[in-house]
């Protein structure tokens, strides 16, 4: 048996009555293993599978469809023709209905889905309560089946134009195409639908590509589609695969019209290069380094909760605020308290409904954190908790991918571990002077995503979020997340913006119709 290694050829392990391994074996009797092509569940050419590994205890969850180049062509193809061919793009009511029913078929399996997402993404049960499935199943595709009805899709513009009044021009929105849709691994639910919502209520095709290492919740939801939904064939592909050339196909093939991807900088980077030679459209939601700033008349007690949520799902949320920048008065009391908390987090079984902090999804990702901690301590970095794999877990849990939560100080901004995305549970602590130091450090970094500022008053902290270059900010514990709030980022973080009405508007092309109206009507 192999544990340790991705990728490795390993049995099964029967269960030991451990809950996430009994969890485990649940999630596996009831997973999906089929692609979703053209209407139709199929298994891979050749019937090729890949290991889903559990990044709690690294067994073997079971297995997913691994997709070739034969399989993205027959999907792509699919996509192409079913938008070309049929009526999806222009038929409201249909996409209405076939997103209800969507809504209704996952809710009827909301529960095996909630186990299945502990399994293979190794997030805590609790967190299914909210970003991982409850907050997105809530309105992730109900925001944007309400935008078909409400939408405008046509306006006029009156006059104008060379031929002054008798000119009437119609500006008319329209689905982009073809929508390659690739998704990440840490939450996998919310960002498929947010990215499905959107784009099959604006009349668009969608070939879904999810991460290797969480290939089940995708293609659940094809098989959901499949069985319970009355979206023409074609319209929804799920293609699962462990091949990145074969995924790089959805950038390189013309039938392709938009990219919405949701990942790493440099693979972000990658699809554009990719995506050029086709002139393809690409929304990109990338990676942060956001700042939470805690202003000089901020209570001290009321920074602990925003620094744990740098923890949140170890730390695997592009979102979190990893670096915490606290006025100088204030820095030895907040280093005091946010390490104490740090130390009383939860950490072990995702299971275990007490849980906080699981593993992060992979060995080679734990050799990444540890291996960023040991370049900080080479900076001279101070370690106040944490810093090493967690070694306090039940026998069990050896084998899964464990980092304790860390607290760094003693470096300052031009450090590696305060400019580069560590997507562990891992926080950052700097002091700064005043308000204008404070936005100095918060801006110089190459990432623009998320933040939060902490002040006596909210119009304060409006007054510094306002000067923070980052997409998404919240003042005094304000939350920006919503189906219908645009999340994105400035800088590295990316391209376009997810949900609200800038998302929707993302998949849609825009299309001006002038016409002249005879001499005789006004």
């Amino acid at each position: 048996m192999c544990v340790e290694q991705e990728g490795c050829v390993s049995e099964v392990v029967e269960s030991t009555g451990a809950p996430s391994v009994e969890l485990g074996r649940r999630a596996g009797e009831r997973s999906e293993s089929r692609l979703l092509i053209d209407g139709a569940l199929t298994p891979a050419t050749g019937e090729v599978t890949f290991e889903n590994l559990s990044p709690a205890t690294g067994l073997v969850l079971g297995v997913a469809a691994a997709a070739g180049a034969d399989d993205m062509d027959r999907a792509i193809g699919a996509a192409r023709r079913a938008f070309d061919e049929t009526d999806w793009s222009t038929n409201r009511p249909l996409r209405k209905r076939c997103l209800d029913q969507f809504q209704a078929a996952i809710e009827s399996e909301k529960e095996e889905l909630r186990e299945e997402l502990v399994a293979e993404v190794g997030c805590p049960l609790m967190s299914t309560s909210d970003a991982q499935l409850e907050w997105p199943l809530a309105d992730s595709l109900r925001y944007p089946a309400s935008l078909i009805d409400d939408f405008e899709w046509e306006r006029t513009l009156d006059g104008g134009g060379l031929f002054g009044a008798r000119n009437v021009r119609t500006v008319v929105k329209e689905p982009a195409g073809v929508v390659a849709a690739i998704t990440p691994s840490n939450y996998p639910i919310e960002v498929i639908l947010n990215k499905l919502g959107p784009a099959l209520a604006a009349g668009n095709t969608v070939v879904l590509k999810p991460d290797p290492n969480t290939p089940w919740s995708a293609a659940r939801l094809g098989r959901l589609i499949a069985e319970k939904t009355d979206f023409p064939p074609g319209v929804v592909n799920v293609v699962t695969t462990p091949d990145n050339e074969v995924a790089g196909l959805l950038a390189s093939d013309p039938r392709v019209d938009l990219v919405s991807f949701t990942g790493s900088t440099a693979v972000g980077r990658h699809l554009m290069r990719e995506g050029a030679a086709t002139m393809k459209r690409t929304f990109l939601e990338l990676g942060g380094k956001s700042a939470m700033i805690v202003l000089d008349d901020a209570d001290p007690s009321k920074v602990t909760m925003g620094a744990v949520g740098a923890c949140s799902h170890a730390g695997q949320a592009c979102a979190v605020n990893s670096r915490l920048l606290v006025h100088q008065s204030l820095l030895d009391e907040v280093v005091a308290n946010v390490t104490a908390a740090y130390q009383m987090i939860p950490v072990g079984d995702p299971a275990l409904a007490d849980t906080f902090v699981g593993p992060v999804i992979s060995a080679a990702q734990k050799q990444r954190v540890l291996g960023a901690l040991e370049q900080a301590r080479t900076d001279g970095a101070e370690f106040h908790t944490g810093g090493v794999e967690y070694a306090g877990l039940p026998d069990h849990l050896r084998a899964g991918h464990f980092v304790a939560p860390t607290v760094i100080t003693g470096v300052d901004n031009s450090a590696a571990i305060a400019q580069q995305e560590i997507f562990g549970p891992v926080v950052v602590i700097m002091p700064f002077t005043d308000d204008d130091d404070a936005v100095r450090i918060a801006n110089d970094s190459a990432f623009g995503l998320a933040g939060a500022i902490l002040s006596a008053g909210n119009e304060r902290g409006m007054a510094v979020a306002r000067r923070i270059r980052t997409g998404s900010l919240g003042v005094n514990g304000g939350m920006f997340y919503g189906a219908d709030a645009p999340f994105g980022g400035y800088k590295n973080s990316g391209v376009g913006r997810q949900c609200g009405l800038e998302g929707f508007s993302q998949y849609l092309e825009t299309k001006t119709i002038g016409y002249r109206l005879p001499r005789n009507k006004s």
